[in-house]
């Protein structure tokens, strides 16, 4: 039975309303589970945080936040649905949310790969790879 859906967004993710955000409320519909939308946002070298406003990291976080329940607000499962936004590593941070909070299924999205995605990896490849949990990845087509 699946009780918790991680689904980690990117922030434009959020405002453009993810495939991944509505396949989780299908399969909350249909086990009645709970959704945690999951934004990381990207450290900053400390030789290039020191150049920007000291609040800056503060008002990133408060705007990927009011994005991410503007996101489940307007898919309609803002009262299902918890939001929380961390710094860091994108891939290393889903992964270490799902295993400290015991997720049973992650749906996340991937858009289609581009040469630095074979070069490097996308965030979703390393989740999916890493996953201690069923991992669901919802494709975004680009054109």
């Amino acid at each position: 039975m699946i009780k918790k859906i991680l689904v980690p967004l990117p922030v434009e993710s959020a405002k453009n309303g993810a495939s991944a955000t509505a396949i989780a409320k299908d399969i909350v519909t249909a086990q009645g589970a709970k959704i945690i939308l999951l934004h990381v946002v990207e450290e900053m070298p400390p030789y290039v945080s020191v150049h920007l406003p000291a609040d800056l990291r503060k008002n990133a976080a408060t705007a990927a936040r009011d994005d991410m329940r503007a996101a489940a607000k307007a898919h309609g499962i803002d009262d299902i649905t918890d939001i929380v936004v961390r710094e860091g590593n994108p891939a290393a941070d889903t992964l270490d949310f799902a295993n400290d909070t015991g997720v049973d299924m992650i749906v996340i999205s991937s858009h289609d790969p581009g040469f630095a995605d074979y070069l490097l990896g996308s965030v979703a490849a390393r989740v999916v790879r890493h996953a201690h949990c069923s991992a669901l990845v919802v494709r975004l087509r680009t054109g």
